[in-house]
């Protein structure tokens, strides 16, 4: 037979096996959307009815297999009714049954990387064969659902519940040998070897030497668990996954609840107990919101990789100020692939910082992520250095030292002396004015910001700010340089703390203003953790330091005073002024004890409670958890809007991935602009009204306010 499509081709080999390949034209990745489906009914059913076929191998003509589902497209079965979107799911599941069941053997041969769907449909082939450099796994948790095409049946009965349960729970990828070690893949083999490698297994098959009906009969069957083994199995795993999942996330438990029930079953009865539980996952706000930062993320990396091009390409990078940032960007830098210079004024701080960088690719090679002889290749990419002796070959320079105008000027201005005219300075600064920075440049123009969030090597964001005077050429290539180092860059035009900080201080307001009124802190955090924040606002102004809070609360009350400015004292100013500057001296809010790894653990301060007592009002109302989120949520939300407003971003999807990506807002939730869609712009204009006697903190914007009259969300679609 063969077969000419969009997303498939095959043809006929020697001794009547077939070769499916997927090749969707017009497209870097393979990938399951209507088109590929489509046409995979249309193969099967020929395959189904040749008499002549004696085997197939699947191959892909792309660099990966198949990336999974795509998710542009299926969204929008995402938003039919159960029952519809059980009957679709039950469609594919009886594509790759047909697929299992022919009467003839199949061998997948998966290379590049195999992701959710493109797993699933391998473990609907006899045997599966893996290129070395492959990687593959099912990562539907991470978008609020499981695996539904089969996922949960068939990766069970090949890996053993327990197996199967670590893959899809935690959603993450895996290697050659992790795949092999479990049996989710037959063989592995060197790269340029896997298509051969997977005909001749399937040759073998055809031939009788392997007992491939048995193999199919092993996944078509129930799982073989005692009933007390399973109990203990998935009981134990529902226990375990529950509390570290937390209850905002009901996916990975869902899963594993699917499998339970599926395991005495027999695979049909599974698939359609997967199926319906799939359907009951796609449906909850936790799926619906976790997609929309999955596509808004594509759509920031899209924007990024196209402004990119107008960039020059960062081929030797340098960093100025060798501190916990310096060595932080200068490791991210290197595990990247490019070379950087680390410069300082004292060996004392470029050996701080290198050992920064050292202690970093360290803890990687501990957990198995990174081979001793690579780490040491990473470092060799790092050049600690005093002088500018080298700096005329580096294409872009980046100034982290102290969060001081003044040093950061002088810094800038020399630093622009020793490098090439084209070459691009960047300031990693949180709060100080890039125009401001740039009057004392010869070429402002070659100058923007890359405000990069600390610990570096773990926070996607990078805010590219674009000065007054910043060109495009500029910009660009910092963009570029963020792609390089695996960060997500945003371009922010030009303010007072830019994004996150701007929308992250009335936030910090709304918390202040809650200690004026004799709301206990501990109490705020909790509610603000259970809201979702990985900690609340005390916590969090401790890890960021009180005395860094400080200063960066006087630049946004001098630069905001209508709502950022606080006429009495405030709680930071009361912390600070006692030398509480949180973990990094350990007293803040919280106290700081080192644990037994050395990581500074929390715990409450006796003290605390008599130093806000001066500073609350005996006549306060009393608040409930409610009245406290929106006290909170409101001011952020607000600023968020004005944001918009003032241009400072272009969509709201840059406001939701930046405060995602840049604080932490809670995922589930979608970042604040989906929470506050989800919630309704008319009902918080409404909680602003009752509020507005707090001041300008909380009046709604013009955009909120029309957005509401007109029944709108920021993000201009139909509400769920």
């Amino acid at each position: 037979m063969k077969y000419e499509g969009q997303a498939i081709q095959c043809s006929m080999l020697e001794g009547g096996i077939v070769e499916l390949r997927f090749d969707l034209k017009d497209d870097s990745v393979n990938k399951f959307n209507k088109v590929t489906l489509s046409e995979l009914t249309d193969v099967i059913g020929l395959l189904k009815a040749d008499p002549g076929v004696r085997g197939l191998l699947v191959t892909s003509g792309k660099d990966c297999f198949i990336v999974g589902a795509d998710v542009t497209e299926f969204t929008e079965y995402f938003k039919n009714p159960e029952e519809q979107l059980t009957e679709w799911l039950l469609q594919i599941d009886k594509l790759f049954s047909t697929v299992e069941d022919f009467p003839f053997p199949s061998v997948a041969a998966i290379n590049g990387f195999a992701f959710g769907g493109g797993l699933e449909f391998c473990l609907a082939a006899s045997y599966r064969v893996m290129a070395s450099d492959t990687r593959i796994g099912v990562p539907e948790t991470k978008l609020g659902i499981f695996p539904g095409w089969g996922g949960t049946v068939r990766l069970s009965r090949l890996t053993g519940a327990d197996n199967a349960i670590e893959w899809i729970a935690a959603g993450e990828q895996h290697g050659a040998d992790a795949a092999l070690k479990v049996g989710a893949v037959d063989a592995v083999v060197p790269p340029g070897d896997v298509r051969e490698a997977a005909l001749d297994l399937l040759g073998q098959a055809v031939a009788g030497r392997r007992d491939w009906k048995a193999r199919r009969l092993e996944k078509v069957s129930p799982l073989k668990l005692a009933p007390t083994e399973a109990m203990m199995v998935f009981e134990g795993a529902k226990a375990f996954v529950a509390a570290k999942a937390g209850p905002n996330y009901p996916a990975p438990v869902a899963a594993i609840e699917a499998m339970q029930r599926g395991a005495t079953r027999g695979r049909d009865d599974a698939l359609a107990i997967e199926a319906a539980a799939f359907a009951r996952m796609a449906r909850t706000p936790t799926a619906y919101h976790l997609v929309t930062i999955f596509l808004g993320d594509h759509h920031v990396g899209r924007v990024a990789r196209k402004l990119a091009k107008a960039g020059g390409k960062v081929e030797s990078a340098a960093v100025l100020g060798a501190g916990i940032m310096g060595g932080g960007i200068a490791h991210q830098s290197a595990s990247r692939g490019t070379r950087i210079l680390m410069k300082d004024i004292a060996d004392t701080a470029l050996d701080l910082g290198m050992a920064e960088a050292g202690k970093l690719l360290l803890k990687r090679v501990e957990r198995g992520k990174l081979t001793a002889e690579a780490m040491a290749g990473v470092l060799a990419r790092i050049r600690p250095t005093l002088s500018y002796g080298d700096f005329k070959a580096v294409d872009l320079a980046v100034e982290a030292v102290v969060e001081n105008e003044k040093v950061k000027r002088a810094v800038l201005a020399e630093v622009e002396d020793q490098v090439r005219e084209d070459a691009i300075l960047a300031s990693n600064t949180s709060t100080i004015s890039i125009t401001r920075l740039a009057e004392g440049l010869k070429r402002p123009e070659n100058f923007c910001g890359m405000h990069f969030f600390n610990p570096v090597h773990k926070m996607p964001l990078v805010e590219v700010i674009r000065g007054r005077a910043s060109s495009e050429r500029a910009v660009a290539t910092a963009v570029g340089y963020a792609l390089a180092m695996g960060k997500t860059p945003i371009v922010v035009n030009d303010c007072p703390g830019f994004l996150v900080n701007r929308v992250l201080f009335p936030y910090f307001a709304g918390f202040l203003k809650l200690l004026e009124e004799g709301v206990d802190f501990q109490r705020v955090d909790k509610v603000m953790e259970k809201f979702g924040w990985p900690m609340g606002p005390a916590y969090l102004l401790d890890v960021v330091g009180i005395d860094t809070a400080h200063h960066a609360a006087a630049v946004m009350a001098r630069e905001f005073p209508d709502r950022m400015a606080h006429p009495a004292r405030t709680a930071i100013d009361a912390m600070f002024e006692l030398g509480r500057f949180g973990q990094k001296n350990g007293k803040g809010f919280y106290a700081y004890v080192p644990d037994r790894k050395g990581a500074p653990k929390k715990e409450p301060d006796p003290g605390t409670p008599g130093i806000l007592a001066p500073l609350a009002r005996a006549d306060a109302a009393p608040l409930t958890d409610a009245d406290v989120i929106d006290r909170m949520m409101l001011p952020m939300v607000i600023e968020c809007s004005r944001c918009l407003e003032d241009g400072i971003v272009a969509t709201p999807v840059e406001v939701d991935i930046g405060l995602v990506y840049g604080l932490g807002f809670p995922p589930f939730r979608g970042g604040a602009l989906r929470y506050a869609d989800a919630v309704g712009l008319r009902a918080l204009c409404q909680k602003a009204e009752a509020l507005k006697g707090l001041g300008r903190l909380y009046e709604p914007t013009v955009q909120m306010q029309k957005l509401a009259e007109a029944g709108l969300g920021f993000h201009q679609e139909n509400q769920r």
